[in-house]
C-alpha cells in the first residue's frame, strides 16, 4: 500500500503504545517514518521492530533546543518534511482540589507547550517542501468536561484551539493542520484507571454505542487519513473517533 509513499514523517511519543501503532500504520503506507520519543530504549526497539525506512530520534517535545536538533536531522537526512503527529502526552486523574502546581505545569508542558513547539519547529521546513499536515492527537477530554481531568483535559481544549489559529496562519503555505480526537483506547494511557487485562470488558463500555474501547490501530487508521493527499480539502477541524461517544450523548 502506498498512501503515504514518499512522505517523511515524525511521530511524538512514538515508542509505544498508539503512537508505536501510528508507526507502523504509516510505515506500511510507505511513508519514511522518524519515531521521536524521550524512552530511547523503547523507541529503539520499536523502530527496529517495525523495520523499513523507521528510525528513532531522541526528542524532549518541551524543550525547544531538542526539537532544533530533530529538524536538523530531518533536514540532513531526507532534505524535506512532510507530516508531524503530535501526540506525545502525559494523563492521569486527579481531582482540582488535590492537583498539584507542578504536576500541572508538567502536564502543559508535554501535552501543549510540546505541540506548539513543534508546529513552530517543522513549519518552515514544512514550507520549504511545499506544504505538508500537522495533526495534533486531543482528546474527547478536550470536547466535554469530565471529572477528575482538570489538567489533563485543559491541555486538550487548548490543542484544539491551538490546531485552528495554526490551520489559519499555516494555510497559505498549503500546510494543513487537524485534530484527531479518540475516546477511550486500550493500551498504557487507558491503563492509568483501568488495568490492561480489564480494558476489553464488555461490561465497562456498556455506556458506548460501539460497547468497546476503540484499539490504537483504529485510531491510527485515522492518521494516516489526515496524513494523506485523500484529506487535501480538511484543516481546521476534528476528526472524532469515539466509539459514538459524544456524537450521542
Amino acid at each position: 500500500m502506498s498512501r503515504l509513499a514518499g512522505k517523511v514523517a515524525v511521530i511524538t511519543g512514538g515508542a509505544r503504545g498508539q503512537g508505536a501503532a501510528e508507526a507502523r500504520a504509516f510505515a506500511r503506507e510507505g511513508a519514511r517514518v522518524l519515531i521521536a520519543d524521550v524512552d530511547s530504549d523503547l523507541g529503539t526497539t520499536t523502530a527496529a521492530e517495525i523495520g523499513g525506512d523507521v528510525q528513532f530520534v531522541h526528542l524532549d517535545v518541551s524543550d525547544t533546543d531538542s526539537w532544533k536538533r530533530i529538524v536538523a536531522t530531518i533536514e540532513n537526512d531526507y532534505g524535506r518534511m512532510d507530516v508531524l503527529v503530535n501526540n506525545a502526552a502525559r494523563y492521569w486523574t486527579r481531582p482540582i482540589l488535590e492537583e498539584r502546581d507542578d504536576a500541572v505545569d508538567a502536564m502543559i508542558a508535554v501535552n501543549l507547550r510540546g505541540a506548539f513547539l513543534g508546529i513552530r519547529a517543522v513549519a518552515p521546513l514544512m514550507i520549504e517542501s511545499g506544504g505538508g499536515s500537522i495533526i495534533n492527537v486531543s482528546s474527547t477530554a478536550g470536547l466535554g468536561g469530565h471529572c477528575g481531568h482538570a489538567a489533563y483535559g485543559m491541555t486538550k481544549w487548548g490543542l484544539r484551539g491551538l490546531t485552528r489559529v495554526a490551520a489559519a496562519e499555516l494555510s497559505p503555505s498549503k500546510i494543513r493542520v487537524n485534530c484527531l480526537v479518540p475516546g477511550a483506547i486500550t493500551g498504557p494511557m487507558l491503563g492509568v484507571n483501568i488495568p490492561e487485562s480489564k480494558q476489553r470488558d464488555p461490561d465497562l463500555w456498556n455506556g458506548l454505542p460501539l460497547r468497546r474501547p476503540g484499539e490504537p490501530e483504529e485510531i491510527a487508521e485515522g492518521d494516516v487519513f489526515l496524513a494523506s493527499d485523500e484529506s487535501s480539502y480538511i484543516t481546521g477541524t476534528d476528526l472524532v473517533l469515539d466509539g459514538g461517544a459524544t456524537g450521542t450523548g
